[in-house]
């Protein structure tokens, strides 16, 4: 006889486990289905041993220009192999943090493969062995993998996906990645830092070309300085392995070149874990690999909902933990607030860093809002010139009519934890006169977000 609960969950990542301690608080009996390590992509193959590895890069950067401090550090070298074992360390640490979460919340925890067997139950196998569970309502968040070049496949040696890319036994030479967007210039940057000769491919104009255009310029300047290569408006054709690695065809501005390296990564997006999952079979209806649901998360079978990455776009991992907590919150009938998607928060971890919420400048305009920009580059602040972090810039959108803010992208130290500010102030509906007159600490950075904002309406003092 199969185990009955309230809440089962298929995945055990930021948006599963999440959802499992949200179901747990609310009272309701969860167990958690889990085919690998409890974290799933983002704790163990994904956010967390990905920034453990830019530390390091980071790390190794400012030593290179320790004199400019003031420090002598000669005969820097890295160590590859101990910064590999040391994101490792990280993700085990995060993922045995979810272990004990789930411990203390008394959940119940499933290792293998999900796939329904009818609209409420669920089987899971593991090396050959069967278990059935029945519950009231089931949440997916299988999440997602990798999306390959058609006709290209990676094999795990030449041709790599992110997870190979942060687990080399060794360092490239040189490595050519195919995706310019978040996973791709942090790689860039990465492996750029450990001296591997770096070719960045991508198919758009501009380097993260999902950021505002003023942002990906500064950031294709900074690639320069490292020396990283970047080909933009550059399609591929077709990847070869060769005895020594690998050639890249592709087209740029019309003309046919070759790019050789010892391996490639390919970057260019995700796609949705639906195999396996028996989905057809219960009527659960997807498309392109993601899941279609409502505002709720519900799909197309009143009693199951879906979340994260397996739902489509914005594939962020704070996006999935928080639709989960929504989601369990109507599923045990309160009365939660939608997510508001022109709120939410994108963070690229290179150096420098990129962080942007709302609508990009061109997409304001696009809209038929009259706009006003203010911006404060790093340049001009005391705390960045005190650190040697000139380069970057505040940028913040809004609406001239009635002071809102449409979007806000920062470039530079540190960006990523600047943007949660701008954040709060749009889900409050901030004005540009209420940033600018907020008393921000000094010296800090997030002083230049009161000075963009300033400069929105011709106030700011710095500049």
């Amino acid at each position: 006889m199969a185990e009955r609960y309230d809440l089962a969950i298929i995945g055990s990542g930021p948006g599963g486990y999440v959802a499992a301690i949200r179901a747990a608080q609310l009272k309701m009996k969860t167990v958690i289905i889990e085919k690998e390590k409890l974290g799933g992509v983002c704790l163990n193959w994904g956010c967390i041993p990905t920034k453990a590895l830019l530390k390091s890069a980071e790390l190794l950067n400012e030593i290179k220009h320790a004199k400019d401090f003031g420090i002598k550090a000669d005969h820097i070298e890295a160590d590859f192999e101990a910064i590999i074992q040391r994101s490792r360390r990280v993700a085990d640490m995060n993922s045995k943090g979810v272990e004990f979460l789930m411990k203390k919340n008394a959940i119940d925890v499933l290792t293998g493969s999900a796939s329904f067997k009818s609209a409420d139950h669920i089987e899971v196998e593991k090396d050959g062995k069967k278990h059935t569970i029945n519950a009231s309502h089931i949440i997916i968040a299988t999440g997602g993998r990798p999306r390959m070049i058609p006709g290209i496949e990676a094999d795990g040696e030449n041709i790599i996906t992110s997870k190979e890319a942060m687990n080399l036994k060794e360092k490239p030479a040189s490595l050519a990645i195919v995706g310019a967007g978040a996973i791709g210039v942090e790689f860039a940057y990465f492996y750029n830092a450990l001296g591997t000769e770096v070719t960045l491919i991508e198919m758009m104009e501009s380097l993260l070309p999902l950021e505002d255009r003023e942002i990906s310029e500064i950031l294709a300047r900074s690639f320069k300085k490292y020396s990283i290569n970047a080909m933009t408006s550059a399609t591929v054709n077709k990847i070869e392995k060769q005895k020594a690695g690998v050639s890249i065809s592709l087209t740029t501005g019309g003309k046919q070149n070759v790019v050789s390296a010892e391996k490639v990564l390919i970057a260019i997006g995700v796609q949705g874990n639906t195999e396996g999952l028996n989905l057809d079979a219960i009527g659960v209806k997807h498309e392109k690999s993601f899941i279609k649901v409502n505002e709720w998360y519900q799909t197309s079978v009143n009693h199951i909902y879906a979340i994260g990455d397996i739902v489509g776009p914005p594939l962020l991992a704070h996006v999935a933990s928080h639709e989960g907590l929504v989601c369990v919150e109507k599923i045990a009938g309160l009365s939660p607030q939608p997510i508001n998607y022109d709120a939410i928060p994108g963070g690229t971890y290179c150096q420098p860093q990129a962080a942007s919420l709302g609508l990009t400048e061109e997409q304001a305009r696009q809209k038929g809002f009259d706009v006003k920009i203010g911006r404060f580059p790093y340049s001009a602040s005391g705390k960045a010139r005190a650190i040697g972090a000139r380069d970057g810039l505040v940028k913040l959108i809004f609406d001239k009519k009635y002071g809102e803010l449409l979007g806000a992208h920062i470039i530079g130290s540190e960006a990523t934890e600047l943007i949660a500010e701008l954040v709060a102030a749009k889900e409050l509906e901030t004005t540009a006169a209420s940033l600018h007159k907020t008393m921000h600490p000094h010296p800090t950075l997030s002083e230049m977000i009161m000075e963009a904002a300033g400069d929105a309406d011709g106030m700011a003092i710095h500049i």
